[in-house]
């Protein structure tokens, strides 16, 4: 079932990375650019990204996922391909603003998606093999865009033009296909035999502690007034900026290393390479343990020592080592604080609501991002990478304390069924129905560390 789902969900990349590229091949000359104008060009995506992010999700409660994606990839696809036919900085803004409308719901969607499959401990990996395409889209997106340009002039378009229609006619074939490739639910999976569909709702049923899958207004206050949540997206933000930043800016961090316009490109190509790897590796060994905090302080720190490498050192393989460290330890992170934030989050709609609220809120990182790496900071931008130190730093101090508060929330309703003469094991369904509405503050919930 595992393969033959994954298989679905690859198709799903998010091209984050053409706008650096096509920067590279006088994108900002033709719309005659200047100053801050690259940097407004990015930031303006995020506020209606995240404004998109809660409504899709409940959308996609309301509807069925194979509708609501598809809408989402066809939607997009034909905006990123307008975006190859602007002819200013104002239709670039329009065009970019539009895509953030567009693609807003994606992540969060498939990420809501795969909790509807999968137990706990096996989201982590499952949403890791979906972010890993948009980091090979990042890997490969140098590769592509490095040939793409070469169509300078053909059919009178610029190459950074046809950088955009490509990749946007591209997503439009795989996106016009996801209705028919998508299966909605596992009690409605027509490859998976009827003995398959009942295995993998027990499995469901039995790790989500029976607890409500209703649509109901209340769950979704449940989820805006509850800490834990808006904790996880401040942790999101500090992740998610460092994110953005490599993602719109490695090709001109490598620029200003002394490369040339085509090195660069081909140079963001290893780094993404590795990050892609070590976001496969590190989120299935926290599946594997079950464990989420430990795991994400080892990469907050090993993505803060790639930042110190590019901030405390002047020599341009050292710092192009501290790309592979920085691009590492970030993109590792993305998957596993969104499926640490899935894991502790009782109740259908709530945590539909949940992973929106954290990936919306953790998008206005893209915002910051966008002015971290300013033109009058380079070659060097120490000011950029001080700043996703501090953020990162920032996110490091609240994985710590989330670790140590859910271990002691587990310890402390332990302590409250043994004071009742009762265990865990022995917590019958009648006894977990009674409390299906108190989501993950019912007193049998158990958070994942």
């Amino acid at each position: 079932m595992s393969r033959k789902f994954l298989q679905n969900v690859v198709h799903f990349h998010v091209h984050r990375t053409n706008v650096g590229n096509a920067r590279l091949v006088h994108m900002e000359k033709d719309l005659h650019m200047i100053g801050l104008d690259y940097n407004v060009a990015l930031a303006i995506l995020f506020p209606f990204y995240v404004a998109a992010e809660i409504p899709s999700n409940m959308m996609m409660k309301r509807f069925r996922p194979s509708v609501w994606l598809t809408i989402i990839m066809v939607c997009w696809s034909i905006v990123m391909i307008s975006m190859g036919f602007v002819q200013s900085f104002n239709g670039l803004l329009a065009a970019r603003a539009a895509l953030g409308f567009a693609e807003g719901g994606l992540f969060p969607g498939v990420s809501y998606f795969i909790t509807m499959w999968y137990k706990r401990h096996e989201c982590g990996l499952r949403i890791a093999f979906f972010f890993s395409a948009a980091t090979a889209a990042g890997a490969f997106g140098g590769l592509v865009a490095r040939g793409i340009s070469e169509m300078d002039g053909v059919g009178g378009y610029a190459g950074w033009r046809w950088i955009f229609i490509l990749e946007g006619a591209l997503t439009l074939c795989v996106g016009s296909c996801a209705y028919w490739v998508i299966k909605d639910y596992p009690s409605t999976a027509t490859f998976l035999t009827p003995n398959e569909r009942v295995e993998v709702e027990r499995r469901l049923i039995a790790d989500h502690s029976s607890l409500s899958n209703d649509f109901d207004i209340k769950y979704v206050y449940q989820a805006l007034c509850d800490w834990k949540i808006w904790v996880n997206c401040i942790m999101t933000v500090g992740i998610f900026t460092p994110l953005y930043s490599i993602s719109l800016f490695l090709p001109t961090i490598i620029k200003q290393l002394g490369y040339s316009n085509n090195t660069a490109q081909l140079m963001t190509v290893p780094p993404y390479v590795v990050a892609c790897l070590c976001t496969l590796a590190g989120n299935y060994f926290s599946d594997k343990m079950g464990q989420r905090g430990l795991f994400m302080i080892g990469f907050e720190l090993t993505a803060i020592a790639g930042f110190l490498l590019l901030i405390t050192n002047g020599i341009p393989h050292v710092q192009y080592a501290g790309t592979f460290l920085a691009a590492a330890g970030i993109f590792t992170l993305v998957p596993m604080i969104g499926a640490w934030n899935c894991n502790n989050i009782g109740g259908s709609l709530k945590r539909g609501v949940g992973i929106a609220m954290q990936v919306g809120v953790g998008n206005l990182g893209g915002v910051v991002a966008s002015f971290v790496y300013q033109t009058k900071d380079q070659p060097r931008f120490i000011k950029g990478h001080a700043i996703l130190i501090g953020l990162t730093t920032m996110s490091l101090v609240l994985t710590v304390f989330m670790t140590i508060y859910l271990r002691n929330q587990n310890a402390r309703r332990d302590v409250l069924l043994k004071q009742q003469n009762v265990t865990l094991d022995d917590y019958s369904e009648e006894m977990k129905i009674e409390q299906r509405e108190k989501g993950d503050n019912a007193i049998f919930f158990r958070f994942t560390v």
